[in-house]
C-alpha cells in the first residue's frame, strides 16, 4: 500500500474551518429539530394516553404514519414536496434563508417526535395509577393532572430512553446532507473530495460524532441522577454511575 496519512490536512487551509462550521450547523438543526421533536412528542405522548378516544386516535394516526416512513424520504418530501404547497411570501423567504436547513429541521423534528411520543407514552403508561386517582380527589382536572403531575414525573422516568433517541437525532441529522444542508458529514466530505485524504476526512468526522455523543450521554446521566425519583425506575437507573 502507498497511501501516505497526512492528518495536517484536517487543520491547514480552510479544511479546518469547514469542520468547525459542519459541527455547528449539526448542533443548530439537532437542537432545533430536537425542541421540535420533543414537543410534538410530548402532545402525542400525552394523548395517546388520553380518556378521550378521538384524541388517540388522532395520536396513534400521527405516530403511525410519520415513524414507519424512512427518514429520507422525510427529507426529500419537505424539501422538494412541501414548498409548492405554501404561500409565495413563504417561498420567496425559505429561498432567502436556507429552505434546505428548515426543511432538514422538519423532517427530523417531526420524524422523531413520533418516535419520542412512544417514549412519553411508555413513561405515563409506567406511573401508578394511583397519581391519577389522587390528583382527581383533589379537584384537578385531566388537563391540569397532566400538565402538573402525570408530564413532569414522565419526564424525569424517561431520560434513558429519551437520551437515547436524542443521540440517534443526532446522528441522523446526518441524512440532510442529501438535501444539500453542509453539516458534519457533508463537510468531511468536501474535505476528501478537495485533499483526496478520505480516510483522515471521515475518521476526523467519526471523532467528532463520537465526541459530541459522549459528551451528550455523559451529561444526561448527571441530570438522571439529579432529577431521580427515590422507588421509581429513574433512582435505580441512576445507582449504575
Amino acid at each position: 500500500m502507498n497511501y501516505q496519512l497526512n492528518w495536517s490536512i484536517l487543520w491547514s487551509g480552510q479544511t479546518g474551518g469547514w469542520l468547525l462550521n459542519g459541527l455547528l450547523t449539526t448542533l443548530e438543526i439537532s437542537s432545533l429539530a430536537w425542541l421540535l421533536a420533543l414537543t410534538l412528542g410530548n402532545v402525542a405522548g400525552a394523548l395517546r394516553t388520553a380518556p378521550i378516544p378521538p384524541f388517540r386516535w388522532l395520536a396513534s394516526a400521527y405516530v403511525e404514519f410519520f415513524r414507519n416512513v424512512p427518514l429520507l424520504v422525510w427529507m426529500f418530501f419537505w424539501y422538494f414536496g412541501m414548498p409548492p404547497l405554501l404561500p409565495q411570501a413563504l417561498q420567496d423567504w425559505l429561498l432567502d434563508h436556507g429552505a434546505e436547513f428548515w426543511a432538514g429541521v422538519c423532517a427530523l423534528g417531526v420524524y422523531h417526535g413520533a418516535r419520542f411520543s412512544e417514549v412519553i407514552r411508555s413513561g405515563i403508561q409506567s406511573i401508578p395509577k394511583t397519581q391519577f386517582e389522587a390528583a382527581h380527589s383533589t379537584g384537578l382536572t385531566v388537563w391540569q393532572t397532566y400538565r402538573l403531575i402525570i408530564v413532569p414525573i414522565a419526564l424525569r422516568l424517561i431520560i434513558p430512553p429519551a437520551t437515547n433517541e436524542t443521540l440517534n437525532l443526532i446522528k441522523n441529522s446526518s441524512v440532510a446532507l442529501t438535501i444539500g444542508v453542509a453539516e458534519l458529514t457533508f463537510q468531511t466530505r468536501q474535505i476528501e473530495t478537495y485533499t483526496a485524504k478520505a480516510f483522515e476526512a471521515l475518521a476526523a468526522g467519526t471523532v467528532v460524532y463520537l465526541v459530541l455523543c459522549l459528551a451528550i450521554s455523559t451529561l444526561m446521566a448527571v441530570v438522571e441522577r439529579r432529577v431521580a425519583i427515590p422507588g421509581m425506575i429513574a433512582q435505580g437507573n441512576a445507582s449504575e454511575f
